[in-house]
């Protein structure tokens, strides 16, 4: 029988609440992975979530900026779009606009997927980064410490995008993964990786992710549509952050925004 899935989601009342929300989570997750294994490996995403979390950390007005355990942190992606670094659809760019440009981070501290590069190379190099960074040996697979992932209104969510090729690959750590329907090549973590962090959280705001969440999280299984439905991490816990618009259909929360449901995995 299947593994049967945690989900606990929190619920913010709006944008704002929920970006601190996040930078809280993520400065918390950061001194917890030091605190046991001396180092804080972390996957993030794009989006404008993520980005409003990242200025939050950066900022020296904020109390985030100053627990971070900077000097500890590696720091990869979850995806990237076949772009160059400087281009505005990167996702590097934007974390180097929000965070890198800010934050006392070195620059063997950073691994950025080289979205310039031909889309399998691209792919090739990022794997080639990650058995080297983690020290892999054989068919081993990376365990990030925390991973960021957002979900689109379409139900994908890294760049897993529904009835596309990098939904079958369970061999490879990353793929290049061509989006037919935005004629776009991306690289992305493939899903039994994702599966593998120690700890995964979905951040979500919006109305218009209202029901396409309560199908993920509630509805009948169907990864092929519904990609986001494959991350199911190895901890058997999956955690998500929204605000109150995104968890509009999701079963009440408690008085303190808390709300858990179970799914098979």
């Amino acid at each position: 029988m299947p593994k049967k899935l945690k989900i606990e989601y929190f619920v913010v009342p709006d944008a704002a609440a929920l970006a601190a929300r996040a930078a809280r989570h993520f400065v918390e997750m950061a001194e917890a992975a030091v605190a046991a294994r001396g180092r804080a490996r972390i996957a993030i995403s794009g989006g404008s979530t993520p980005k409003a979390a990242f200025q939050l950390l950066a900022d020296p007005n904020q109390p985030w900026r100053a627990r971070m355990p900077w000097d500890k942190l590696e720091l990869y992606w979850v995806d990237e779009r076949c772009v160059p670094p400087d281009h505005p659809d990167s996702n590097y760019r934007m974390t180097r606009e929000a965070l890198l440009d800010h934050a006392p981070l070195a620059a063997g501290q950073i691994h950025r997927m080289e979205g310039e590069l031909e889309p399998d190379a691209a792919a090739a190099r990022y794997e080639s980064e990650l058995r080297n960074s983690f020290r892999l040996e054989g068919a081993e697979t990376p365990r990030f410490d925390l991973i960021n992932l957002g979900m689109g209104p379409d139900g994908h969510t890294a760049s897993l995008f529904p009835h596309t090729a990098a939904l079958h690959d369970m061999s490879r750590l990353a793929v290049a993964n061509h989006v037919q329907n935005k004629d776009a090549w991306r690289i992305t973590l493939t899903w039994p990786v994702i599966n593998q962090g120690a700890s995964v959280f979905f951040l979500i705001g919006g109305a218009d992710k209202a029901q396409i969440l309560k199908e993920v999280m509630t509805g009948p299984r169907d990864p092929e549509r519904l990609p986001s439905q494959l991350i199911a991490p190895s901890s058997g816990i999956l955690t998500l952050f929204l605000d109150r618009a995104a968890a509009a259909l999701l079963p009440a929360t408690d008085g303190q925004g808390y709300g858990s449901l179970e799914r098979e995995g």
